[in-house]
């Protein structure tokens, strides 16, 4: 039997990089990418200033379906819930706190990507509570680099002290 540590290390496959989208201000319309590179502080162009946990934004492709179902919606596009990436294929939440890779930058997961308020105007009345638990994650950058539409998305380890 597999021990816990073994478990949150088990991944069956890769995942895949679906979509880029940058965000060059506040409040400004997302840029959609088929490549990008990414800085120590997030992605080359997008409104990230600084070093920090939220330097990039992921969300799960499999869910943008849900959340567009809870919505009352027949699709959602990417862009809309201004997450920079969209992943496919490997279960973002167990990457929440793990070091992983997208082509050839190094991600560290931060925690939980909660939706904001805008998600209201951008989707309609309850889209806040259409997303909640499908919102994705944030990561620091830990390998600058660059990746492209279609690269892997591999699990590389756990943080020294989460093993």
């Amino acid at each position: 039997m597999a021990t816990f540590s073994e478990l949150l290390t088990a991944f069956p496959r890769d995942g895949k990089l679906e979509w880029i989208g940058c965000r060059p201000a506040r409040q400004a319309p997302v840029i959609e990418c088929r490549e990008m590179n990414v800085l120590e502080r997030g992605l080359e162009g997008d409104r990230t200033t600084r070093l920090g946990k939220r330097s990039v934004t992921l969300i799960q492709a499999e869910h943008l379906p849900v959340i567009a179902g809870l919505a009352g919606l027949s699709e959602v596009h990417p862009g809309v819930l201004r997450r920079n990436l969209v992943i496919s294929g490997i279960n973002l939440l167990a990457l929440k706190a793990a070091i992983f890779s997208i082509g050839e930058v190094v991600l560290e997961g931060t925690g939980i990507c909660a939706p904001c308020s805008r998600m209201e105007a951008a989707l309609g009345e309850g889209a806040y509570n259409a997303m909640r638990g499908h919102g994705g994650i944030t990561a620091s950058v830990l390998e600058p680099g660059r990746f492209t539409i279609g690269d892997a998305v591999t699990f590389i380890r756990l943080p020294a002290a989460a093993s």
